[in-house]
């Protein structure tokens, strides 16, 4: 932060605010009276105007920062009223002795106010002084208007939200026709039906400005508080005014006490050639008095003893004039000349989001409707958990609505931008917009409606230039946002195309693909986009589906798709450059190039069906409770089966869908019914396996007398098994696992030569006899020990036992009574 020490100029603003004790018997007062109108007025604007209690530095600072920059803009015509001299804005609290209550003290050094304008611009109500200027300098084609804020002439009255009692002190410049301003006070109080105004009997203070003393109600002490202060400042006005806002702030530091007097170090004297006896020196042997005595001295010891005694400390308080806005408004700069580090740190501060964006984009323009506008928009780093447990319950709250730099909203209410975007973080500065009279909400008008389509087409943009320029940021971008484009391309009919565009898909073939890419590697005739979902899989792994067996080896690509979103937006498009999606595990697949197979080729799959007629017509027996049909296959290679949805059936991935979504209980009817049916097993002609169960099949006595029941029994229980296979194989869940695993058990025991029938010793050692009787106190387990605990240094800590301290990582940041992080602007 940038600190100003107690010799800034500023200081001595603090030694001469109201105090107590201000003695204004001897002040020539003249009291004016609200009229009975304005002053019932008043008291609606003050108990009813405002929804939050804080607003009042917002307002005020507002008004410190037209003072100021009206005094700038009056110096360009007239350069005697101001001569160089700093221009800013202070906050002193100051607390009672009592500690019970203080005083807030605003001041600026700006154009200040005569009695007179005191009277007319505080004395009555909807009076805006800069409204007035603003009239003034339109005519003048040498003033501009400068970043004025004031338009409704309330914002004063905010000060009774939490004062008893103002206090305003001001005094204008210098001028010809008065050369030696006075000093004069307007007081008044919440409940007052009239205020005053008289000379300052301390004089002039102020030298040129306006100084705002608010007593404050029993209720409203915490804005005594110097981080309550500074978080308001941060929240409303850390950039709506150019001038510095500085707060004054007391800290304790240690420093050397310098009159404290050095203790001589407690040696006993020995006067010189005086010698001390011992008692037992009589009976012990006289040394040699030539013997050396030596001493072995520490390298240690040697340095310590030549070290200084450290210095004795004292505890004193520093007062120091603290900047709260050292940071200038980035949006307002030219992009060219604003730096990443830049970027980054005002991302870092403004939304209260410690990692790095993942890019932004800084633009400005005009919405149509005669509002221009600057804003950066930014993509954070990760989107938050909570916002994928209620994706569409999203509400957008990092929409920082500001007007003339002073924050507004973050509310835009239905204006709002689409759930698939709420997450995005913005800060628009609008030149001018219409505000209610407390400055807290907007009116509803075309810029709001606007604003949407705005942020929304640059957010677009952004992720698409990202995309057209470089390769390795969008690969990030993708791994944070590549869902959220899949769920903007369900949600905005309008922008579907331009996100779908963005989506990228895992194939058969490579880890990334767009669909216009896909469409590019596409094979002649090929009428279809094929795709697989499967929730939750590994595309490596769904890349040896059954189902992509004959399309991977015939060179065909097929879309593998994992996310839950992936075939809700499949779904939704249907179609993509009038090529129409295909879902490989559904019935009717068709690679395109049917029309141009040879006539041998038809003919031999047409004596396939012949041939294993029989044993499709003995497997629609067996599966009847599975399959509606039984067909052969020309998706196989090496399967033996699989199974398949029909076009009107749930596929395996949509069942699980359903269940996870808990919507298989809440569907019900006979279309539901019909779709969980709407299946077909399809059997793989070439497979050894399936041209074993046709000879086994075929051998079948036809004759009722000829049966083998044992026999056919095995095969049943094959066929059982080559069913559930195909179901698991299939991504499907079979109807009795338990019978699937006691059949598969018995197969293995069969091919292992294991008796089936031989019983497992299933003897197993029994349970204790019953205790009712409950543990006394006595019998309690012992309480963990924690380890032992360092000296307490009175500050607060985590304890970890020594075992888990590598595993354990803990980070913390300081939060507000709201629970949002604190920042503490090290960067100013």
């Amino acid at each position: 932060m940038r600190l100003l020490r107690t010799l800034f100029c500023l200081s001595i603003l603090s030694s001469r605010a109201f105090a107590e004790d201000t003695d204004l018997a001897g002040a020539q007062k003249v009291k004016h009276n609200y009229q009975s109108d304005v002053a019932r007025l008043r008291k609606i604007v003050i108990d009813s105007l405002y929804s939050h209690q804080e607003i009042f530095i917002r307002e005020l600072i507002s008004n410190a920062n037209d003072a100021l920059e009206k005094l700038r803009l009056t110096a360009l015509t007239d350069k005697s009223v101001w001569n160089g001299e700093p221009l800013n804005i202070t906050i002193k609290a100051v607390k009672d002795e009592d500690g019970k209550g203080g005083r807030l003290i605003i001041s600026d050094t700006g154009i200040g106010m005569s009695p007179e304008e005191l009277t007319t611009n505080l004395g009555t109500l909807a009076k805006s002084g800069t409204s007035d200027f603003l009239a003034k300098a339109e005519g003048q084609d040498n003033t501009g208007t400068g970043n004025l804020i004031g338009a409704f002439g309330l914002g004063f009255y905010s000060s009774f939200l939490v004062a008893d009692r103002v206090y305003v002190a001001s005094v204008p410049p210098k001028s010809e026709k008065v050369p030696s301003p006075v000093q004069y006070v307007f007081s008044s109080s919440a409940d007052d039906a009239s205020f005053e105004i008289f000379p300052d009997p301390r004089g002039n203070t102020i030298g040129r400005g306006t100084e705002i003393t608010l007593h404050l109600k029993p209720d409203a002490t915490e804005y005594l508080d110097t981080t309550k202060i500074t978080e308001l400042i941060n929240k409303h006005s850390s950039y709506s005014s150019s001038f510095p806002i500085y707060l004054f702030t007391q800290r304790t530091e240690d420093v050397p006490d310098e009159d404290a007097v050095e203790e001589p170090a407690a040696t006993t004297p020995v006067a010189e050639g005086e010698a001390t006896e011992s008692p037992v020196d009589s009976e012990t042997p006289q040394k040699d008095e030539d013997e050396a005595i030596v001493e072995d001295v520490t390298a240690d010891e040697e340095k310590k003893a030549d070290e200084p005694a450290p210095p004795k400390m004292k505890s004193v308080v520093v007062d120091e004039w603290v900047q709260l806005n050292a940071q200038p408004p980035l949006w307002t700069r030219d992009p060219k000349n604003v730096t990443t580090e830049e970027y980054e740190q005002f991302y870092n501060a403004f939304f209260k989001d410690f990692t790095k964006p993942l890019a932004w984009h800084h633009f400005s323009g005009d919405s149509g409707s005669g509002v221009s506008f600057k804003a950066i928009l930014y993509l954070p780093a990760k989107i938050a958990e909570d916002y994928w447990q209620q994706p569409l319950a999203s509400k957008s709250k990092d929409i920082k609505l500001m007007v003339k730099r002073v924050f507004i909203t973050s509310d835009l209410g239905d204006d709002g931008l689409p759930k698939w975007a709420s997450w995005v973080k913005v800060v628009v500065d609008a030149d001018d917009l219409p505000l209610n009279v407390s400055r807290e909400t907007l009116q509803s008008n075309r810029f709001l409606k606007q604003l949407k389509g705005i942020i929304i087409k640059r957010l677009i943009q952004t992720f698409t230039k990202i995309a057209e320029e470089d390769a390795e940021k969008f690969k990030e971008i993708q791994e944070t946002y590549g869902s959220i484009f899949k769920l903007g391309a369900v949600e905005d009919l309008k922008n579907r195309d331009k996100l779908t565009s963005l989506t990228r898909f895992t194939t058969t073939q490579r880890n990334e693909t767009s669909l216009d890419q896909y469409l590019e590697n596409k094979k002649k005739g090929q009428k279809q986009i094929f795709y697989l979902a499967e929730m939750g899989k590994k595309p490596e792994d769904l890349a040896q589906s059954i189902f992509v067996e004959k399309l991977h080896a015939r060179g065909y690509e097929v879309l593998l798709l994992t996310e839950p979103l992936d075939e809700i937006l499949v779904g939704n498009l249907r179609q993509w450059k009038n090529i129409p999606f295909q879902d490989v595990a559904k019935a009717g697949l068709k690679f395109g190039d049917e029309e141009l197979d040879p006539e041998e080729e038809k003919e031999q799959q047409k004596a396939l069906t012949e041939k294993f007629k029989p044993l499709l017509d003995w497997l629609k027996v067996e599966a009847k409770d599975v399959v509606r049909d039984v067909v052969i296959s020309n998706r196989l290679v090496k399967s033996p089966c699989a199974i398949v949805a029909e076009m009107g059936g749930y596929t395996a991935n949509v069942q699980k869908m359903m269940t996870a979504s808990n919507a298989k209980g809440n569907r019900g009817g006979i279309l539901h019914d019909f779709a969980l049916k709407a299946k077909s097993l399809e059997i793989n002609p070439r497979s050894p396996l399936i041209e074993g169960l046709l000879r086994r099949v075929e051998d079948l006595p036809a004759d009722e007398d000829e049966k083998d029941e044992e026999a056919e029994a095995e095969l049943k229980e094959i066929a059982s098994i080559l069913i559930d296979g195909a179901l698991v194989r299939s991504g499907f869940e079979v109807p009795d696992s338990n019978r699937f695993f006691s059949r598969v058990d018995r197969v293995l025991r069969r091919s292992l030569g294991v008796s089936e029938t031989a019983p497992t010793d299933e003897t197993v050692k029994p349970a204790p006899p019953v205790d009712p009787e409950l543990p006394s106190e006595d019998d309690e387990q012992p309480p963990v020990q924690m380890p032992p605990m360092d000296e307490d240094d009175g500050k607060a800590k985590v304890i970890i036992p020594e075992h888990m301290k590598k595993d354990v990582s803990i980070e913390m940041e300081e939060i507000d009574e709201d629970g949002n992080p604190v920042v503490q602007h090290d960067e100013l």
